[in-house]
């Protein structure tokens, strides 16, 4: 099966090659695979499983197709051509990052060497948060083994051609799990209570992307989270930037961020965070974009 789903126009300034090698960085990514060409992803439609693969072919649009399963409805692939678009913020004009970033000498090179990169998203909220509370205070390979851990454990999978294909675990499936099954995946104590904690608010509806995303501001959003045991100032700041839209969230207490700086500028030490914020006062609307931007410089 190799069906058209649809077609997605494409913004100036993307470049679906440079986001496909971001996309590509660690060996442990579970929720997707990528190659030269495309990648492809697993997602619940309609209450089914399907497969989809996304391409752009050559000067043209982004192209879905349907790998394996039911052909879906029309509201869902609505909702799939939402996420799609918010996975890969195809909506965002970056001419005017670009014109900021011309005149930046920190990120002058990088654009130029990733030109066409954009934020990749991750439009589900539980994930999002997941992904930022596995990451606290480890190295990145380390958060990557922690998410295939509890992928495999808890999301759903389907099997085609040999490989195995995930969705991440959806909020209510942790109910009636203990703290001592997380910690068995090697996630602290403090993880693993967060990770129940945030499953449980979203799962009764006690919090959405939605709700966020309507909230006044950027920065109430965040109050809003820090309200949440074990969120800080970095996983909120972090979920700004990867999935509630935010272009102004700039994560000073990034380690990758902090190194990258140190890297590109010379210094003998990581910058503090308020260095960053002085640093950062040309890419005000842009933060989350310049912080994108520098972590490619690490890998």
């Amino acid at each position: 099966m190799n069906d058209l789903l649809f077609e997605l126009p494409l913004p100036e300034f993307f470049d679906f090659g440079v986001c496909l090698d971001y996309l590509n960085r660690s060996p442990l990514e579970c929720l997707y695979r990528t190659d030269q060409e495309g990648v492809t992803r697993y997602f619940n439609l309609d209450n089914h499983p399907v497969l989809v693969r996304l391409t752009v072919p050559k000067g043209g649009q982004l192209r879905v197709t349907l790998l394996y399963g039911e052909t879906p409805g029309p509201e869902a692939v609505a909702w799939l051509a939402r996420y799609i678009r918010e996975w890969f913020d195809l909506d965002r004009d970056l001419a005017p990052f670009y014109r900021l970033a011309e005149a930046d000498p920190l990120l002058g090179p990088l654009t130029e060497q990733h030109r066409g990169l954009r934020i990749v998203g991750i439009p589900d909220l539980f994930e999002a948060l997941c992904w930022a509370i596995l990451g606290q205070q480890v190295n990145l390979a380390f958060a990557y083994r922690l998410k295939q851990q509890l992928t495999a454990a808890y999301g759903e999978s389907l099997e085609y051609e040999g490989h195995m294909y995930y969705e991440f675990p959806r909020p209510e499936v942790f109910a009636d799990v203990q703290q001592e099954e997380l910690c068995a995946l090697q996630l602290t104590r403090s993880k693993a209570r967060t990770v129940l904690d945030v499953a449980a608010l979203i799962a009764s509806g006690g919090l959405s992307r939605e709700e966020l995303l309507a909230l006044p501001s950027p920065d109430a959003a965040e109050q809003r989270l820090l309200q949440i045991r074990g969120i800080g100032p970095w996983t909120s700041q972090y979920v700004r930037m990867r999935c509630l839209d935010d272009t102004t969230a700039l994560p000073v207490g990034d380690v990758g961020l902090q190194n990258a700086v140190k890297f590109l500028t010379g210094m003998d030490r990581k910058p503090t965070p308020a260095e960053l914020l002085k640093l950062a006062e040309p890419w005000r609307g842009w933060e989350a974009y310049a912080t994108f931007y520098l972590w490619r410089a690490l890998y």
